[in-house]
């Protein structure tokens, strides 16, 4: 299968020539749908890393120093240039990762959106706060959001256009500059992203991008940063935080999930079954916030289970540069082992596959078909590891209670969806499990697409968050700026201490009064 023709050369060059590299290693980067070498990445070593750093600061400087109005208008540009050459972008995203376009697409989307949230709201989220001060009328205290620095971003391979351009984005609106570290197997469409913000105006060398494993240069990207991005697997993330903390420095971690989606008994099955497919077999079922464990109600199961394997079974699965397969690839020939590993110890220890469960190589030789069981025990590593793939479990539950207890059965807490026609008796079932984002008839979009509130994870699925005032607010130092007009804050020093402390007190009671302290 040729590559797209906006794929030539010339384009591969230019972004591979934006890998920091000097030791002359590289990566055979893999057109997924094929197994063949698109080209050979540059890889990045620590000294490579210790530069991009200090390059990325020297240019933060002065774009630190530019006026918000000016780093906004940047991001103007860029917003137009992205939708401009949204085609590109999908043709290296597919290319490198074997998603589906219309998958690779709305990771564009998700760029454009997180990119117009901050243009609306940067302003304000960022501007000076005055506060009262410590004595009222003659003190004033004023909150300053100063940039940390440079941030250190390192981006799966699953999503890897939205948690690079996405996660970038606040960082640099904030004054911040960028140590970028996508996936080896994802880095030319984030390069071109990359590319596209410079055409816009973004100084260069403000945004390094740096490949490699991550023991080669992970312990150098967290050294050498005043802030960490990281999106990826829980043990990761564990040694992520633990560096991070030794530095004293901040951190967000987006891990991985084990998602419930529970059915209440009087749910619209006509929306509900789509939506739970969406949910499950979305980008393959590579995506942190994918459900792979969904609670029927008994009185409801057996016709939502009919449905949802009916539904399943017809999702078009496909290797084409074109909008027709509605499911792509997985990522790696090591994936597809994994997950396949998963459905056979299930299937082993006496699981039902009511569809798929097998590997399609007539279609490429990463693809795995849309899989459902039923009868999963906790025995089995598919109740408990997080599966990545295209694959679900269908569990039955007769009680709120008994739902609530197995769904949050989990060391994990990225997402839980629940599904009813009754939205308050959903949203309190919701309240009661325990995951950073609760979906009511919607299984993650609605969720993860609301950008002006924050998205993350508790337990192991994360620390932190992305999106709204905070997902900004983080990539900056928060710098109290106290001014006294009138030294009223010591006694002079012939006073009778007595006497100060009881017109101390007697002060202190009138603030409380007049709820001015």
């Amino acid at each position: 299968m040729p590559l797209p023709a906006t794929i030539d050369d010339r384009l591969l060059g230019r972004l591979t020539d934006r890998v920091r590299s000097s030791g002359g290693a590289t990566y055979k980067l893999l057109e997924v749908y094929t197994g063949e070498v698109i080209t050979a990445l540059p890889q990045s070593t620590a000294a490579d890393v210790e530069a991009a750093y200090a390059d990325a600061r020297e240019a933060q400087q002065g774009w630190a120093s530019q006026p918000l109005e000016q780093r906004l208008a940047v991001m103007k540009r860029f917003h137009k240039l992205l939708l401009k050459n949204h085609a590109t972008v999908v043709d290296l995203m597919q290319a490198e990762t074997g998603k589906a376009r219309r998958m690779s697409f709305e990771e564009v989307c998700d760029v454009a959106m997180t990119t117009s949230h901050y243009l609306r709201t940067a302003s304000r989220v960022l501007t000076d706060t005055k506060r009262g001060g410590v004595v009222p009328f003659v003190s004033t205290a004023t909150e300053v959001r100063a940039p940390k620095g440079v941030v250190g971003l390192i981006s799966p391979w699953n999503f890897p256009f939205a948690t690079s351009l996405s996660d970038a984005m606040p960082a640099l609106i904030a004054g911040n500059g960028v140590v970028l570290k996508p996936d080896n197997r994802s880095t030319l469409n984030v390069a071109f992203g990359v590319s596209l913000l410079e055409e816009a105006g973004l100084p260069a060398g403000l945004v390094q991008i740096v490949c490699g494993e991550g023991p080669d240069v992970g312990p150098a990207i967290v050294d050498g940063a005043d802030y960490v991005m990281f999106t990826g697997s829980t043990a990761t993330g564990r040694v992520i935080g633990e560096r991070a903390g030794a530095n004293l420095i901040g951190c967000t971690l987006e891990l991985g999930g084990k998602n419930p989606l529970v059915v209440m008994p009087d749910a619209d099955l006509d929306e509900t079954v789509p939506g739970a497919l969406f949910g499950s077999f979305l980008n393959a079922g590579q995506a942190c916030m994918h459900i792979e464990r969904i609670y029927v109600h008994a009185l409801v199961a057996e016709e939502f289970t009919r449905r949802f394997v009916i539904a399943a079974e017809r999702i078009a699965l496909g290797a084409s540069y074109d909008w027709e397969p509605e499911m792509g690839a997985l990522i790696s020939a090591e994936h597809l082992e994994r997950v396949s590993d998963h459905v056979e110890d299930a299937r082993s220890q006496g699981a039902e596959v009511l569809t798929g469960g097998r590997a399609r190589p007539d279609l490429g030789p990463t693809f795995y078909e849309p899989t459902v069981l039923r009868g999963v025990t906790p025995a089995m590593r598919l109740a408990r590891e997080e599966t990545f793939g295209p694959v679900t479990a269908i569990f039955t539950y007769e009680t709120e209670d008994e739902v609530v207890a197995l769904a949050n059965d989990t060391d994990y807490g990225l997402n839980a969806s629940i599904w009813s026609r009754d939205l308050e008796a959903a949203e309190r079932l919701g309240r009661r499990i325990r995951a950073g984002n609760i979906g009511v008839n919607d299984s993650l979009a609605c969720a993860y697409a609301s950008k002006s509130t924050p998205s993350g994870g508790i337990k192991n699925s994360g620390v932190g968050s992305r999106h709204g005032d905070s997902g900004l607010l983080k990539y900056t130092d928060p710098i109290n700026v106290a001014v006294l007009k009138k030294q009223v804050l010591t006694p002079p020093a012939d006073v009778d201490y007595a006497k100060y402390v009881k017109q101390t007190v007697l002060s202190l009671k009138a603030m409380r009064r007049l709820n001015l302290r």
